[in-house]
């Protein structure tokens, strides 16, 4: 063990190092695409290739630096993971340098003089060699799963404690019923986590939630968003995601007397909430968005569709970004926020008409996974939505824009944990199937190959957790907006990766719908397309930032 403990400021070093480089690439990939010292739209659109690969290169690299931050305190076995997880980014990371570094004509000899370096052979052998993989994955399996631990107050481990057992004892018995028929989430379930105040999570205390009223408690959302994942991504850890987008943005730009009237409601699950943003021609370019609000006497008429809109039937509340300003060239700033009511309806499709002769129609999209909340078509004709119902009020005509995106901040943050709680579902199914299952007379434990796979989806796993807890911290300091895109980013594409490989451990059995594996393979690759689709939240957010940011600042 403190063979492994001494490799940490090596490791360190090989980071810091390459995290010189990455800055490096990122300078050269900026000036590329820059014209009189600022960012160049053409020039960024031919260099989407790069960009990408740079988003992608700092999620892993801020993770690997998280890891390492936190290692020498952890336990033998969570340094070892550590230490894994930080070799693969470093050999990945580097890879992704290189291929920028080259396509815009820069000198890549750095990178190239780090990887043939003595000290990062021998960190690969003593970390990723066969050896040394086949001894953590040995660990792994006898540790139990217990793994990737997060320093946590008295009241978060109380909370991920209720949670875990809520998950164990009331989501996971009804998960595969589910998802196998396609089931709303069924008031079973719904009831007991509004009583135990999931849905106000978001929402400070003075409104009726369980958030401090001087600060976000975006910890206490992942420790329960996670737990609830674990069991079931549709029918339990996703149910927090709407309210609080919603909350978010009623907080942000929602007049005192809406606060007042929604907050409360909202913190006790009556109504459910569903977020309309989606349209069939526009998904993450959001400035295109054209459902059209039409002023009336004392409110507005909505037409239009909307699509992808998750939990629309169940929900009684729906947040509509409408286009309250026929102006097109206008874009995002010609955007509002509507909170339209409906009934509740549990089946697949609905019809709400309106006694002025308004209607409101939806039907489910059959979907591969992601089963339980449904994702809805929707078409308004004529739906009459009150003045009172725009968030913000008149002062918030043209604002809806901004007031979304003050809570997909922690939506992608959410997300993350979202990914945490399916991928740490995946991992133990994979260790207790390779523990109980014989092929060619022995347990699949017993090969090296499951053992050296298992240690690195562990690893993964480890370093997803560690950076969405960390993230957190920072967000609830006030700060974290461009970690929170890229924890989003690092974590989803991880959770389909380790989903996967936890699929390959059960070979044709995790083909079975009967197999919970399944079901996390097919729930986690919904992950990188909502909350900001992975290519947009990489060129448009995370990209753009770095690159904007690397750009010498211009004179005022």
């Amino acid at each position: 063990m403190s063979e492994m403990t001494s490799l940490i400021p090596q490791a360190g070093a090989v980071l810091g190092r390459l995290r010189l480089h990455a800055d490096a690439a990122t300078r050269a990939l900026a000036q590329s695409c820059s014209t009189c010292g600022g960012l160049d739209a053409l020039r960024l659109d031919q260099e989407q290739l790069a960009s990408y690969e740079l988003a992608l290169a700092s999620a892993e690299l801020l993770a690997a630096e998280t890891v390492l931050e936190n290692c020498s305190d952890a336990s033998p076995l969570d340094r070892r993971l550590g230490l894994t997880y930080a070799m693969d980014a470093v050999l990945s990371v580097s890879d992704k340098l290189q291929g920028i570094l080259l396509n815009v004509d820069a000198d890549a000899g750095g990178v190239h003089e780090l990887l043939g370096s003595a000290d990062l052979k021998a960190l690969r052998k003593a970390v990723l060699g066969g050896r040394a993989l086949d001894e953590t994955g040995r660990m792994l399996l006898e540790s139990g799963g217990e793994i990737a631990h997060v320093p946590l107050s008295d009241e978060l481990a109380m909370a991920q404690q209720q949670f875990r057992r809520v998950a164990r004892e009331m989501v996971a018995p009804l998960a595969e019923k589910i998802h196998r028929h396609d089931l709303t989430v069924p008031e079973e379930l719904l009831q007991p986590l509004r009583e135990m105040g999931v849905f106000g999570l978001s929402i400070p205390e003075r409104f009726g939630g369980t958030a401090p009223d001087d600060r976000e408690d975006n910890l206490m959302m992942i420790v329960v968003t996670e737990a609830l994942s674990e069991a079931s991504l549709a029918a339990a850890g996703s149910l927090i995601t709407r309210p609080e987008i919603l909350s978010r943005a009623l907080l942000a730009g929602g007049t005192e007397e809406q606060k007042q009237t929604w907050l409360p409601r909202i913190a006790l699950g009556e109504p459910l909430c569903g977020i309309a943003i989606t349209e069939p021609d526009y998904g993450s370019d959001v400035a295109g968005l054209q459902l059209r609000g039409t002023r009336t006497a004392g409110g507005w008429l909505l037409s239009g569709a909307k699509t992808w809109c998750t939990f629309a039937g169940k929900a009684g509340l729906l947040m509509v970004v409408v286009r309250t300003n026929p102006d097109k060239t206008l874009g995002y700033k010609g955007l509002s926020i509507m909170l339209v009511e409906k009934p509740s309806y549990d089946g697949h499709q609905f019809s709400h008409e309106q006694a002025g002769g308004g209607r409101l129609s939806g039907r489910a999209i059959p979907t591969i996974g992601y089963r339980g909340m449904h994702s809805f078509d929707l078409a308004f004709e004529n739906l009459f939505v009150p003045d009172a119902n725009v968030i913000g009020g008149e002062a918030g005509l043209g604002k809806g824009f901004y007031f979304t995106m003050a809570g997909m901040m922690g939506g992608r943050l959410q997300t993350s944990a979202r990914a945490c709680g399916i991928m740490r579902a995946a991992l133990l199914a994979a260790m207790a199937y390779a523990a109980d299952r014989k092929v060619f007379g022995a347990p699949l434990a017993d090969y090296a190959l499951t053992r050296a796979k298992l240690a690195r989806m562990a690893a993964r796993f480890l370093a997803c957790r560690r950076l969405s807890y960390a993230v957190g911290r920072l967000v609830d300091g006030g700060g974290g907006r461009m970690e929170a895109s890229l924890v989003k980013l690092f974590a989803c594409r991880s959770a389909e990766w380790v989903t996967r490989e936890a699929l390959q451990i059960h070979g044709g059995m995790g083909y079975a719908e009967e197999t919970p594996v399944s079901r996390y393979f097919v729930d986690a690759r919904v992950l990188s397309i909502f909350e900001g689709a992975e290519e947009t939240l990489a060129l448009k957010v995370v990209a753009r930032s770095l690159l904007e940011a690397a750009l010498p600042a211009r004179a005022a």
